[in-house]
């Protein structure tokens, strides 16, 4: 893979403030302009979000967001190598979508109605939920957080998650002790010197931090969720076959996984397809890809160099991953999850 990224102070420079409304839609069409440039712009966050935009230590970009990115220009390009990763800041990460630096923002972004309705951003389906929850030390032999009682949870102090933990003990009454610190760092540094029996933050975050731990295989990740966010893609309002097109990205991992297609078997699945879906995913029918102005084996593809759903999950943050996060409820609804891949018709 050779995905190209330019540095943040670059990107940074030449990032524009936030356009009016009437621009969004003035930008046409998305999907004609990435092809006559030959190249997809899409955020890569500034590589230190574990599990999502991360940097190895041969300066190669991975992560679920990473894997997204990618997937989107392999759909229009056959190849990841018109991919252009562009680290910014979080704050910047929409004016760069708007001014036009970006094409796409995959950057663990949660879908809300502020965003929504007044940023002139549109949003996909979310290809992630995450979930708040807690870890515990295993000695406890805790399964839940009912398990807690008597006991003490840490967290940062006058942050969503301190009032969710503090909803959470008083709408099931439980007698446990919310302990808060001025900063995240200094309530997972308590945690892990064993003052406190767990620690409540965002899944993702709490498999890294257990993963940097000297001793990670002492520590669990209940099942208990405070609260869930979905995470989406974010494009500029106005051009809906855009916002298909990567939906549609999104969704055939999903179908791949549930008719059993993985990026190993995927050729022979295409030589003998076992249905009309699996038939048409695989561009073996006609149809897939004259729909959304790209060649029918624009999924074969896809699935080809990234895998299915699961695939990705399991790679960056799932069990082959250093993180070990349970997929609960990131895994279609035949899996205990409730991701519903659509029709493919």
């Amino acid at each position: 893979m050779n995905v190209k990224a330019l540095t943040t102070a670059a990107l940074l420079a030449g990032t524009a403030a936030i356009v009016p409304m009437a621009a969004y839609a003035a930008a046409g069409d998305t999907l004609k302009t990435v092809q006559a440039r030959g190249e997809l712009n899409c955020t890569s966050g500034d590589g230190n979000f574990q599990g999502f935009f991360e940097i190895d230590d041969k300066g190669k970009w991975h992560g679920i967001d990473i894997d997204y990115c990618r997937a989107v220009g392999i759909a229009i390009f056959g190849s990841d190598e018109k991919v252009k990763l562009i680290p910014i800041s979080w704050a910047q990460r929409f004016p760069s979508l708007q001014s036009g630096d970006l094409d796409l923002v995959i950057k663990a972004t949660g879908w809300t109605m502020s965003r929504d309705t007044e940023l002139g951003v549109q949003f996909s389906t979310p290809y992630f939920l995450g979930a708040t929850q807690f870890m515990v030390h295993k000695e406890l032999n805790a399964g839940s957080v009912k398990d807690l009682d008597g006991g003490t949870i840490c967290t940062a102090g006058g942050t969503s998650t301190e009032r969710l933990i503090a909803d959470y003990i008083k709408a099931n009454d439980y007698d446990i002790k919310l302990v808060s610190f001025e900063k995240n760092t200094e309530a997972s540094a308590a945690y892990f010197a064993n003052r406190c029996d767990s620690f409540a933050e965002w899944g993702p975050v709490l498999a890294a931090r257990r993963a940097s731990a000297p001793n990670p295989d002492e520590h669990a990740i209940l099942p208990d969720v405070l609260a869930m966010e979905p995470e989406a893609a974010a494009m500029r309002q106005g051009d809906d076959a855009w916002v298909d097109l990567v939906n549609w990205v999104i969704a055939v991992g999903r179908i791949a996984e549930e008719n059993g297609i993985t990026s190993k078997n995927i050729d022979e699945q295409k030589a003998n397809p076992k249905s009309a879906t699996v038939a048409k995913l695989l561009g073996v029918t006609p149809g897939i890809g004259n729909r959304l102005g790209l060649s029918d084996d624009w999924a074969y593809n896809v699935i080809k160099v990234i895998g299915n759903a699961e695939e990705i999950y399991d790679r960056n943050v799932g069990k082959d991953s250093p993180y070990k996060l349970e997929r609960g409820m990131n895994a279609p609804w035949q899996k205990g999850g409730v991701f519903v891949p659509p029709i493919l018709d």
